[in-house]
This record gives C-alpha cells, structure tokens and sequence, in this order.
C-alpha cells in the first residue's frame, strides 16, 4: 500500500554513497559506476526526470594522492575533494555517454541554498537542465567549503535537493539492503517500512568507520527527517544490486521505505525549516507550544520564556519547549537583544506566515 505511490514517480533524486562508488583501495570502482550509471540511464529513458547526488570525489582525491586515511586537515582534504571530483566527473561522462545521456556538474554549498535568491536560482538551474533532458550531477563544493558553510554530508544534500527541486522520491543507495535492526548481530533485519522517526529509531542507527565515508546510518535517518517532513519519500537501499532502482519505482519490496508525511511543505516553508543554520533559540511555555502546534497561531512575546544565541531581525531561530526539545522554526521579526531586554512590540515575534512546525 506504501509503496504503490512510487510507481508514478516523475522526478527523483538518487544519491550515491562512497562505499558503492569506490573499490578496497578507495578508488573509483568502473565496473560499479557503469552498473549504477546503467540504473539511472533505464529510468532516465523510461522519461523520468532524475537529479544524481554523488559522493566519492575525496575518496577519487585519496586514491590519486596516495593517502590511506580520510584528512582531518582543511586543507588536505579540500586538496582531495579538488583532485578527485574531476576524476569522478570524467568518469560520469563517460558511463553516460554510452546511453548518449549528456551531464551536467553542479558544485553546491549551504550558503548557496541558504541565500533565498541563490536557492531559487539552483532550483531554476536544476528544472532548465532536467527540462532538457540533462542528469545533474550534483556534489557538495568540498575544494571551497569549511565548516559554517557545510551540509556536513551528502545525505543530508541529497534531502536538500529533493526538497528544493521538489522531487517526487529521494533515492539512497548505499553499502547496505536499507535500515538494519540487529546490525552486527547474528540476525540482522532489513526494516521494510518507517512511519516514523523517532528516538527509537535513532538509537537503531549508527555512524560509520569508513575511512572515506562520512555519517553511516545516523546521517540517512537525519536526510530521513526532512524529506518526510517536506512529503516527499525516501528509500534506503543496496546500490549493489543491479536491479535496486526499477524494483523501487515497480513498487516492489526492496530497502526501507520512509513514508512522507501527508501534507506536503509549500517552497518557501522548506526554505525557512531546512535550509539555515539557525543564528539562536527561542524557548516558549506550554500554552505558546500549544497554540503554534494545534491551533497555527503566531508566536506572541509573552509566550517567549527565554531565548540563545545572537540574531537579528529576519534571522531563522530555533521555538523549542522548556526542555529544549526543537518543534518549530521560524523568522524573527525582533532580535535577540530586544527579546532579553523585553524591549518588544506588542505583535508578533515570530507570525505564522514565517513558521514551520517541524
């Protein structure tokens, strides 16, 4: 029943994992680029629209370099990234071209999706290419990038741009048949079908010891969280199997299905609750909880018990309950300076129009 909506997906991002694109000795695995490739080319002529999110270009870098061991320095690692995401593209295009598929590289940093001009322009730049019948390749701009301008890792990415473009699947193929219970164990499970995510589900999930990799399972139930939030849906599963994509989109059972929430963000409520790094927190009392969660009301400042961080007027910040559990996000219209020192008007501190119950 779940999976029934996948078959008429139209537009899809698919992310490919490290561990899928790259061999033991962390490079580039042709035989396995050329397999995915081939995947995503039968969806692409089948006349579905599909942006790729590839990771592997630090993982080309240290293969080319000679390195055993994933940087811990800035610039070492952006040297990688450098050297290895022209390898990687080399090599998209070349697999690409034997389905006579044209690609198209596109570098992303947070600050890019953050900017709210510069994301409608990616999201323009994207719908152009796929109009055309390009497969964007997407991938952070890791030669450039640093820490306040990261998205940590291209799961979270891949969420992104589905959230951005928007996307009617996101795609994750990985190292693994979708999310484990028991990994590790004797009797590891692949879990069909998530309805929720939640703290039990995180406590399932767990980084990784890649070298090359970043993030594991923990990051993917993180991309999980937008996406769903966003409606759209998300499929964990193997990128080694030659037949992973089709059997998705057949809405056969294959990897972990995340089921969308049923109410679909509007563009610019995506923007507010995913693209920023918000500059502090709002921390409001039960009957303010109450009226932004069950009744779409304003956040009002006498509902405001305290508030973190600096920001100014027009700042994303964090609305969290007394116990500093996150449910919302939104604009403020005052900044932190006035919150402390009571100094506000009496409307509005944060109006619903610029507010999103996560």
């Amino acid at each position: 029943m779940h999976r029934a909506p996948l078959k008429t997906a139209a537009r899809l991002v698919v992310k490919l994992g490290t561990g899928v694109l790259t061999d033991r000795h962390k490079h580039p695995d042709p035989a396995q680029l050329e397999q995915l490739v081939a995947q995503v080319a039968a969806q692409r002529k089948a006349g579905r629209e599909i942006v790729l999110v590839t990771s592997g270009a630090v993982g080309a870098g240290m293969g080319a370099l000679g390195l055993d061991k994933r940087p811990a320095d800035l610039a070492e690692l952006q040297a990688c990234a450098a050297v290895g995401q022209s390898r990687l593209m080399a090599m998209y295009e070349t697999c690409f071209a034997a389905h006579d598929l044209r690609v198209a590289q596109v570098l992303l940093t947070h600050d890019d999706l953050e900017h709210h001009e510069r994301h409608l322009n990616a999201r323009n730049t994207l719908a152009t290419l796929l109009a055309r019948g390009v497969v964007p390749i997407v991938n952070e701009n890791d030669a450039v990038s640093f820490t306040e301008i990261k998205f940590g890792d291209n799961d979270t990415l891949s969420a992104l741009v589905a959230s951005l473009l928007p996307a009617d699947l996101l795609v994750i193929l990985t190292s693994v048949d979708g999310v484990l219970e028991n990994f590790g164990r004797a009797n590891p499970r692949t879990i069909p079908v998530i309805e929720k995510v939640d703290a039990t589900l995180e406590k399932i999930a767990r980084g990784t010891d890649s070298p090359t990799a970043v993030g594991g399972m923990k990051s993917k139930i993180a991309a999980a969280r937008i996406v769903v939030r966003s409606g759209i849906p998300l499929v964990i599963a193997s990128g080694r199997k030659k037949n992973a994509l089709a059997r998705i989109l057949a809405g056969e059972n294959e990897g972990t299905l995340f089921v969308p929430q049923a109410n679909r963000l509007q563009g610019r409520k995506r923007w507010i609750a995913f693209f920023h790094h918000p500059k502090g927190a709002l921390f409001v009392d039960d009957g303010a909880k109450l009226a932004l969660r069950e009744k779409g009301r304003s956040l009002l400042p006498p509902g405001v018990a305290r508030c973190e961080g600096e920001f100014g007027v027009g700042d994303v910040v964090r609305i969290c309950d007394l116990n500093g559990t996150e449910f919302a996000r939104g604009i403020a219209r005052s900044g932190s300076a006035a919150v402390r020192e009571r100094r506000l008007p009496k409307e509005e501190l944060v109006h619903r129009d610029d507010l999103v119950i996560l």
